[in-house]
């Protein structure tokens, strides 16, 4: 038994955390399937962590002149790389958790059981800063369980305070179908919140020697979310607005009440320096130039970005002049492919922070766009973006979920126009964008759109499954006549590595048959998993 974590109590809960997530990781990946056979929490999870460890065994048990303990040292390296490693956007809740966890005890003489406690509070509440709209049912959820727990047993006994720490996260894994409607219907629970256990559990065995391993809880039976998280606030407001802000809490409190005034689903989170911090600012409005105004009066807003709700296309415009880039993330030779046609910096699929921190270093350029692609590496973006301004080097995310919105973002740049308001019209363009994608159900699962079996053919529409069928071509003409059916002048068509030959020519005949004028695009993309990723604008 260990009455404190020292620096090497560090080093071995990473070696035996990254051990059990190798150990855990298809079972953790095979969570996120729903129903699509692209399920890499756990792989993102495992690499994460690898990162973690790879710096700290970089570090030659030296500590700096001044600063802090040995433990804290030990576990900053740890955060530090985890946050530089980060893959998706469990990766990098993570890495937050822990550089929340490092930051609380790094100057602490001794971390016993209620030093825990603290720790996992703070590494709680850095996670939920680092989501401009959390949800519940998710990876925060169980750190939060976790760190309540921690709290309530009020004891400086480090291997009680972890276990009950571990059983806590493990309940409220066990309740996250109720929150998150997706994990309901799919009879799974959250994959991020079991990697989060998996990591617990490791600590337990590290300071008591024992094994704490337990297997993932069997979620209750498939029924309706007892909670659903509101994530697009009232529709009377059009725009949503992010920025980060360097001010003083005074003055936040104020722009609190300004933009409060100004519309809804207002979030204000900061990172709690002194006594000028950064804070993280969402809001949806009508208004963006006030929402922006009152940043501006509260401090220095940087990293803004406009997202609006309605679909309108913005046209066409020139190229880019020197000093700007975009950095795209693309899966599929032929994605690739096009975006470098158009000027773009290209990194390959599911790319860590590192990664993308040293494709936008690479540009050479003090200003850059960088379009993820998808819902996880918009996390990783999100924190590239944030090492990215310690190197003077402004970067903004345009929000894209799909290669076919970030086409539609290039288009539109426009070098004549201020950075600010450049990727305002990207992230337009993209919003007005609305996607989908075709692929094969790896398993049964219940869907919105009713049951499917593995081999079926699913369509989903803007991540949500809209079609079923038993036959590619037939669904994939069919979810295009669905979403022409709301309005649309232009459809894009992205080939996947698997699609079979003539699909796309089946799909352009049949638009030129029913929708006459309509302007069809198709390119061989080679993606994977998905025959074929459409686009409408």
């Amino acid at each position: 038994m260990l009455d404190t974590l020292d620096a090497a109590a560090v080093r071995r809960w990473c070696a035996g955390g990254l051990a059990a997530l190798k150990r855990h990781q298809g079972e953790i990946d095979q969570l996120n399937v729903y129903p699509v056979p692209d399920g890499d929490t756990g792989t993102n999870l495992v690499l994460t962590l690898t990162s973690a460890q790879q710096a700290l065994a970089m570090d030659l048990d030296t500590l700096p002149d001044s600063g802090p303990t040995a433990h804290g040292h030990a576990l900053r390296l740890m955060a530090q790389g985890a946050l530089l490693g980060a893959r998706g956007n469990s990766g990098v809740i993570l890495s937050q958790i822990l550089r929340g966890f490092a930051d609380q005890v790094a100057g602490m003489p001794a971390v016993r059981g209620r030093e825990l406690a603290a720790a996992l509070r703070s590494g709680t509440a850095a996670a939920y800063t680092a989501v401009s709209r959390p949800v519940e049912g998710t990876l925060l959820t169980v750190v939060a369980a976790a760190a309540a727990a921690a709290e309530g047993a009020d004891s400086d006994d480090l291997p009680a305070v972890a276990g009950v720490a571990a059983r806590a996260a493990a309940e409220a894994l066990a309740r996250t179908p109720e929150q998150l409607p997706a994990l309901a219907r799919a009879g799974v629970v959250d994959a991020g919140g079991r990697g989060l256990c998996v990591l617990l559990d490791a600590l337990v065995e590290v300071l008591t020697g024992e094994s704490a391993a337990r297997p993932a809880p069997t979620p209750r039976a498939a029924r309706p979310a007892s909670t659903v998280a509101r994530e697009t606030g009232s529709d009377e407001y059009a725009y949503e607005v992010q920025f980060l802000l360097d001010a003083r809490a005074e003055a936040v409190a104020g722009l609190r009440r300004a933009l409060d005034a100004l519309g809804d689903s207002l979030v204000v989170v900061g990172d709690g320096r002194e006594p000028e911090a950064t804070w993280n600012v969402h809001v949806h409005v009508n208004d963006v130039g006030a929402a922006v105004e009152a940043g501006v009066a509260a401090g220095r807003p940087y990293r803004i970005s406009v997202t609006r709700f309605a679909d309108q296309p913005e046209p066409p415009a020139g190229p880019a002049v020197t000093g700007r880039a975009a950095v795209v993330v693309a899966t599929g030779g032929g994605i690739a492919e096009l975006f470098a046609a158009e000027g773009a910096t290209v990194v390959p699929g599911n790319p860590s922070t590192g990664e993308l921190l040293d494709a936008v270093r690479s540009t050479g350029a003090a200003r850059v766009v960088v379009l993820p692609n998808d819902a996880n590496t918009e996390a990783v973006a999100s924190a590239a973006a944030r090492e990215a301004h310690r190197f003077g080097i402004k970067v903004s995310v345009v929000p894209t979920r799909s290669p076919v919105q970030a086409l539609a973002a290039l288009a539109v740049r426009d070098g004549d126009r201020r950075f600010e308001d450049d990727v305002i019209a990207m992230a337009e363009a993209a919003g007005a964008c609305r996607y989908a994608e075709v692929c094969h159900a790896s398993r049964e699962a219940l869907t919105v759109a009713g049951p499917c079996r593995p081999g079926d053919v699913l369509a989903l529409v803007e991540g949500e499954v809209h079609l079923i069928g038993t036959d590619l071509t037939d669904t994939c003409a069919a979810v295009v006549d669905r979403m022409l059916g709301g309005g649309g002048e232009m459809v894009t068509l992205l080939a996947g590595a698997d699609a079979p030959a003539g699909l796309t020519d089946a799909v352009r005949a049949h638009v030129a048959r029913c929708w006459p004028f309509v302007e069809v695009h198709a390119y061989p993309g080679g993606q994977p998993f998905y025959p074929l990723l459409v686009g409408i604008e």
